[in-house]
């Protein structure tokens, strides 16, 4: 991460009683209010740098004796986005980054510290360190993107957009050209040597925006057609596994009736369960949208885990429907214990609705004309799935409260013809009739 230095004179800023001043053998003649923060300033050098200020304070009479109070409240970044340019203006020595480059521009902007005011004002030394050094960086990019977004949404597009276009470019360079460091911690690759950057380089480090800002990276570089649907798919599946904890072994309950305590401390806790799982919901659902319709985009063991999610958050009924349809078309691709859906109001017990919902699906497809070759290939994806339900069919058995009638419709899904043996399913009621006797 790069750093631009300005100023030299040492930190002079202090507290005392809760008041942030500067030490200075000049009393102060400018009180600074930003939220619950008393600042006791000059107006030289302030005024000198800040047109805000200076048109805050051009009605004051020239000989009045009390300090000048105004209030910032509104300022972009708070407090500390504040005190970097006050420091600016009495020369103490402060260090930009992408990490403080944001609030401090913008608070900047806000004080009108342009070069109308003064010349070299610190508006123009940001913009000059954003434009031949932020946007050249793959992280500083995506840190300044970052803190764009939180501070001030889409409205704050002199940063954001150009930021979403720095990242993207880079994006789409051939992996040989990347020559920046970026974060790849797919298990065991740090053991292996590597000769190459591997395609999907950046996909963790973008997985850290919000999901909003997210959105429009990856749509901006899927809407260039310069890289495969897989690539967009694993995108999505690094964002949805850092964001999304699979229901299946977070064991937790989306409804959290954990207890019925009226006590404020629940209240606080539940408002922030909630706060959360709505935050899931949001991400759940904007992930399934922005999933290629191409065959492969994504893997089948990936869309039976967006469904767990699914169910956990309560998504939305067309969130759930899209996601049935997809995973039954690659139901081949699973694993049973994929088609373990834990019910949101019982972790311990798993959805059979859900998961019988994915396999009729499944079976749909042999309803429809296909030509020989997609026959051939249906065929084989049905010994598979075959063997995946079997071994499902065990598991749920492993349930001794699981109801007969309801085991029996589940056995009986897959029709006949499907089975050239019967071993797995065998095994599956030897399971259940053990348990429940």
């Amino acid at each position: 991460m790069k750093y631009m230095k300005l100023g030299s004179k040492p930190d002079t800023f202090y507290t005392e009683q809760a008041v942030r001043s500067v030490v200075s053998d000049i009393p102060a003649d400018l009180i600074i209010h930003v939220n619950n923060t008393k600042y006791q300033l000059h107006k030289f050098p302030l005024l000198l740098k800040c047109g805000l200020l200076q048109r805050l304070c051009s009605d004051t009479e020239a000989d009045e004796q009390l300090p000048v109070p105004v209030a910032l409240h509104d300022i972009p970044g708070g407090e500390e986005a504040f005190e970097i340019c006050a420091k600016f203006c009495y020369g103490i020595a402060i260090s930009i980054s992408a990490s403080n480059f944001v609030p401090a521009a913008l608070a900047a902007r806000f004080l009108r510290m342009t070069e109308h005011v003064a010349k070299g004002n610190l508006v123009s030394k940001l913009d000059t360190f954003f434009e031949s050094c932020v946007l050249h960086g793959w992280r500083d990019s995506i840190a300044a993107l970052q803190a764009a977004w939180r501070i001030s949404g889409w409205s704050e597009s002199r940063i954001v957009q150009p930021c979403v276009d720095s990242i993207v470019e880079k994006i789409l360079l051939p992996p040989s050209q990347v020559a920046w460091s970026y974060t790849y911690t797919r298990p065991g690759y740090a053991k292996r040597p590597h000769q190459s950057v591997p395609k999907d380089w950046w996909t963790e480090d973008i997985s850290e925006l919000d999901i909003e800002v997210f959105r429009s990276v990856v749509s901006t570089v899927r809407a260039t057609r310069m890289l495969p649907s897989p690539l967009i798919g694993e995108a999505l599946h690094v964002y949805a596994c850092k964001h999304l904890p699979d229901p299946l072994y977070t064991g937790g309950s989306a409804n959290g009736h954990a207890s019925q305590s009226q006590s404020s401390s629940f209240t606080a806790a539940a408002a922030a369960a909630e706060e959360a799982l709505a935050k899931q919901r949001r991400v759940l659902e904007t992930v399934v949208t922005m999933i290629p319709g191409d065959v492969g985009s994504v893997t089948g063991r990936f869309l039976l885990r967006l469904l767990r999610v699914a169910n956990y958050v309560g998504a939305s009924s067309s969130t759930r429907a899209q996601l049935i349809r997809q995973a039954g078309s690659q139901l081949d691709e699973a694993k049973a214990v994929d088609l373990l859906i834990p019910l949101p109001s019982d972790p311990q017990a798993y959805d059979v609705g859900a998961a019988e919902a994915v396999l009729e699906y499944f079976l749909a497809q042999f309803q429809r004309p296909a030509a020989p070759d997609e026959r051939r290939r249906m065929s084989v994806a049905m010994e598979k799935v075959v063997r995946i339900f079997d071994e499902y069919l065990k598991t749920i058995a492993l349930d001794s409260e699981f109801p007969i009638g309801k085991f029996i419709d589940l056995a009986e899904c897959l029709p006949g013809i499907a089975r050239s043996d019967h071993d797995g399913l065998y095994r599956a009621v030897d399971t259940y009739l053990k348990v429940t006797n």
